[in-house]
């Protein structure tokens, strides 16, 4: 049987219309989970993304959610809480997207720099420029060599 969710939105708006006649936080293993009670209905709070129970792993930080969203008294069940330690909610997967965050933020520093660095030097009257032309017949003379070399056998 699936159970039934409620958002953070709609607890925020029965909690201001003053319809929550109740909060229960049950442990479970791993964290703590929040049911509501309103009417005569009794749902369990939805994490934003997945739509599933939210989880909470630390009591401290539902407490401080309910203070926020303006519910005071609750009860608690700790029945079925264990702590895991925090294993159950490690995310390698983050720590990889977070290192790829840290080497792209860094890749980014140094071309800004370099692009800096060229902006600089071309305004620099002190450069001295290559004519286009002559980049050509360098370069042509170049792969001509390089051609002969490989055809030559000379490496």
């Amino acid at each position: 049987m699936a159970t039934e969710t409620i958002d953070h939105g709609t607890l925020a708006e029965l909690v201001e219309a003053g319809a929550v006649r109740g909060a229960h936080v049950v442990g479970q293993p791993g964290g703590w989970s929040l049911r509501v009670k309103y009417g005569a209905a009794e749902r369990t709070l939805a994490a934003q993304r997945s739509r599933q129970a939210r989880v909470f792993r630390r009591i401290e930080t539902l407490v401080s959610y309910l203070k926020d969203v303006g519910i005071e008294r609750f009860d608690v069940d700790a029945a079925d809480y264990e702590s895991d330690g925090g294993k159950a909610h490690a995310r390698p997967d983050r720590a990889e997207a977070m290192r790829r965050t840290h080497e792209a933020a860094a890749h980014d520093r140094w071309f800004r720099e370099q692009v800096e660095e060229a902006i600089k030097e071309a305004d620099d009257p002190n450069t001295e420029w290559v004519p286009h032309e002559i980049v050509k017949q360098d370069m042509a003379r170049q792969r001509a060599e390089l051609l002969a070399r490989i055809k030559g056998g000379n490496e």
